[in-house]
């Protein structure tokens, strides 16, 4: 599998932390529309625009943090930064995609804004609108290079059809397990390409012990909750089990937020659902809402060194499964037969971004034949390449604004 003619080869030299951090940080910036909008965000900056990587590879790691427990974009984005600039890599990306939206969640945990009806503006609407461009052109780019020939084609339409049929992640999981058969049936090894080694210059020893440390501290820290009188140690442990627990992450996370803080009184309902009405009007991870109720947190918990606590705490799980899972990862996917149930995956993995693209992002964004048009416009001028992600998602919040 080659990318097209017109794609350049992927950069082969590294990059430093700080040049993670700002690609990030630019990405935690602009990036709404949840996890499957921050996919398209992301493939667009490394894939096509600073060629980081290729879409085969790029939909490897998506693959893995898919399968994971967490918060799958941005785990997504620790592997990327991981193997773009090893360990210190995985952390600028994390804190470049998450900083800008944990901050805005602290600053609302601290009572500075109130923000009813942000969620039916027009500029928010816009940004959404942006969105749906994004990711249909991920979308179409992608199917371009992983779905080639009708045995992968076919699988990224059933994959689709799985989904939307079945909404859930056990329908993801399935379309994930389906699409690896039928790659390791159907496709033919030649059709493939020699893989080159990755994994961020992690070794499997480091893998090891950073998945120890995830079951041991799923298993402590409950322990020593029910044992402590602490708030502290309470706190974290809700918090890094709702991080470890969920796949997907996102919305799937509220749920087991909810009855972490809301349920023992820490947090009122009224405050959580307003936080969560806010959070999903910012860029970057959702995950940052644990930003907010660690601020809201009764004493002598609460503030901002609790807020910052907690967000490390959910997103912590996650963390340590990427950096488990990346070096078997690496190794096992240079095997043939790992390499042809990856390229069934991979088209899978295209198909479950068509079936998102419709179903949340379409059919909740697009409501008239001027968000139709606005929509056209933005995914045209990615098409042409000769607009950048950034200025199309400002043009998408104006004309959102104008449509308003």
């Amino acid at each position: 599998m080659t990318p097209p003619d017109d794609m350049p080869a992927p950069a082969s030299a590294p990059a430093s932390p700080a040049e993670v951090f700002w690609a990030f940080l630019k990405l935690g910036l602009s990036a709404f529309g949840g996890p499957s909008a921050h996919i398209g965000y992301f493939r667009a900056a490394f894939v096509e625009r600073r060629r980081w990587l290729d879409d085969r590879r790029f939909s490897d790691l998506l693959a893995l943090s898919q399968l994971l427990p967490g918060p799958a974009s941005s785990q997504l984005g620790m592997a990327l930064g991981l193997e773009r600039a090893g360990g210190l890599g995985a952390l600028a990306a994390w804190v470049g995609f998450t900083l800008p939206s944990a901050l805005a969640m602290i600053l609302l945990g601290y009572g500075m804004a109130r923000w009813q009806g942000l969620a039916e503006s027009g500029l928010l609407h816009g940004l959404k609108i942006a969105a749906v461009a994004v990711v249909a052109h991920a979308v179409l780019s992608m199917a371009t290079s992983l779905c080639r020939g009708w045995v992968r084609a076919t699988t990224a339409i059933g994959a689709a059809a799985l989904v939307l049929a079945m909404p859930g992640m056990p329908a993801q999981w399935l379309a994930i397990l389906l699409g690896a058969v039928a790659g390791r049936l159907l496709v033919q090894r030649q059709s493939l390409t020699p893989v080159a080694p990755h994994g961020g210059g992690l070794s499997r020893r480091a893998g090891s012990l950073a998945l120890v440390t995830f079951a041991l501290l799923l298993v402590v820290l409950p322990w020593l909750a029910a044992w402590s009188a602490s708030p502290l140690v309470q706190a974290v442990a809700v918090f890094y089990q709702a991080g470890a627990l969920v796949f997907g992450g996102g919305h799937v996370v509220l749920p087991l937020l909810q009855a972490g803080v809301v349920g023992p009184g820490w947090v009122s309902q009224e405050a959580f659902l307003a936080g969560y009405g806010a959070a999903q009007a910012l860029p970057g991870p959702l995950f940052a809402f644990a930003a907010y109720l660690g601020t809201l947190l009764p004493a002598p918990l609460g503030g901002w060194g609790s807020g910052l606590l907690m967000l490390l705490a959910i997103f912590l799980p996650g963390a340590l499964l990427i950096v488990g899972a990346m070096p078997f990862w690496d190794q096992l996917r240079r095997q043939p037969a790992v390499q042809q149930s990856l390229a069934g995956i991979n088209a899978a993995v295209v198909g479950l971004l068509a079936a998102a693209l419709y179903r949340p992002i379409w059919t909740s964004t697009i409501g008239s034949v001027g968000d139709l048009l606005l929509a056209g416009l933005a995914f045209g001028l990615l098409v042409s390449g000769r607009v950048r992600p950034l200025l199309v998602v400002a043009l998408s919040a104006a004309g959102g604004w104008a449509l308003s």
